[in-house]
């Protein structure tokens, strides 16, 4: 497999929620290669990009939802992904589980928790290692 490009893909439909993000990633020095609110979007754009790791919200516009973004990225590119998601209910859980995250953050998330996920995140893609799921 082609290896992955040293940057963080962010898919969310809310604009405001994506830029915060993206502020949080630069902060720690991570370059955003790119935005996307819809499955089809995120997963052009890793294809596009390679990202180490891909952050990813549950609900997203248009068809399909984060899951099935996670999955076709997944299976393409090979990129971690960190879920992030306002989504409680466990038939959420249970899909989310099927990609096998590197983390999953529930919304509202503090930057510290964000941080740390995408560090422990980033450190297992880097070491092609299986980390203990997050779950915040």
């Amino acid at each position: 497999m082609i290896p992955l490009n040293d940057c963080v893909l962010v898919t969310e439909d809310e604009f405001l929620i994506a830029e915060l993000w993206s502020s949080y990633l630069e902060g720690m020095g991570l370059r955003v290669c790119g935005m996307a609110a819809c499955a089809a979007e995120s997963v052009a754009l890793a294809q596009q990009h390679r990202p180490q790791l891909v952050l990813m919200d549950m609900r997203l516009q248009g068809d399909g939802d984060g899951v099935d973004a996670a999955l076709e990225i997944h299976a393409k590119v090979g990129s971690g992904v960190v879920f992030i998601t306002g989504s409680l209910e466990p038939e959420t859980a249970a899909r989310i589980k099927l990609d096998h995250p590197k983390a999953v953050l529930y919304k509202p998330v503090c930057e510290g928790q964000f941080q740390d996920a995408v560090r422990l995140a980033l450190l297992s893609v880097v070491t092609d290692s299986e980390p203990d799921r997050i779950f915040v």
